[in-house]
């Protein structure tokens, strides 16, 4: 199958053609500062949230605890790692769509672990191959270890890496061109994120460009995704996640409203067909 100019599309192993993922940003969990108990509701919580992105016709889900703010960088936390392994498990079971997952701030160790052993297919890592510095501490690149687990582990789960994350900024000077061809070269992500300053906020498209420019792996739109705006990005990048703009009200830790993410998603079949010319 060939695009509009005759060249192969660029698919994401296990995502496919230019995926729209949807985000599932958790309430609290048990044992963060707001949290309390009942992890039922949780999973109900989830699972209703998987149904609703898998009738809209979105390609995939990932889950990430956005309730538990303020987040720790990467501190263990024996709980979160229940809750979230079970929660996750429940949602690979209620649907046919990939999952991953996200571990906020930026415990990639917990994220792959919780993946590995419940069937998700992918995780998000916000600092992969950069040290950033962020309103929870720093946060240090994590390639090498993720590569180490990765490569033990019998079967593939995508790495989607952060590339100049969002709610946080680079320490000393920063090229971003530089900056991305050092990662792919020294690193094995399976695709870059591309996101703009804040949750909701979109990037630049000539930033997403330069970015998508400069690198050889599939690049994701992670931040600021909209019906109004997607053409913006349609013949940039590789793929999408969103999250705030189809949830009721626009706010992000609000749940999902259907009619929202069914016109996004009609929006982006409408979009893939005709690039495919199908």
């Amino acid at each position: 199958m060939r695009i509009e100019d005759g060249t192969e599309p660029m698919k994401i192993p296990l995502l496919g053609f230019k995926p729209l993922i949807g985000v599932i940003h958790l309430p609290p969990t048990p044992s963060s500062p707001r949290g309390y108990g009942n992890i039922d509701r949780i999973v109900d919580y989830v699972v209703n949230e998987v149904d609703k992105l898998e009738e809209a016709g979105f390609d995939a889900a990932i889950i990430e605890n956005y309730g538990d703010k303020p987040f720790s960088v990467e501190a263990y936390d024996e709980i979160l790692a229940a809750v979230l392994s079970v929660v996750v498990r429940e949602a690979v079971k209620s649907t046919k769509l990939p999952v991953g997952i996200n571990v906020l701030r930026n415990n990639a160790r917990l994220a792959l672990a919780i993946a590995y052993a419940t069937g998700a297919k992918f995780v998000r890592i916000n600092a992969y191959c950069e040290t950033r510095l962020s309103p929870e501490g720093v946060l240090m690149p994590l390639a090498r270890d993720i590569e180490q687990i990765r490569k033990q582990l019998d079967r593939n789960i995508l790495v989607l890496a952060d590339i100049d994350v969002k709610h946080s900024y680079p320490i000393g000077q920063h090229s971003i061109g530089i900056v991305v061809n050092d990662c792919v070269e020294r690193g094995y992500m399976d695709a870059i994120i591309a996101s703009g300053q804040a949750t909701t906020r979109p990037p630049e498209p000539g930033y997403v460009a330069f970015i998508k420019r400069n690198s050889p792996k599939p690049v994701l739109l992670g931040s600021g995704l909209r019906v109004d705006n997607i053409q913006l990005y349609w013949n940039i990048v590789d793929g999408f996640i969103v999250g705030s703009s189809i949830k009721y009200e626009g706010r992000t830790s609000n749940s999902i409203d259907p009619q929202k993410a069914r016109e996004l998603a009609i929006v982006v079949d409408e979009l893939r067909r005709r690039t495919l010319n199908v």
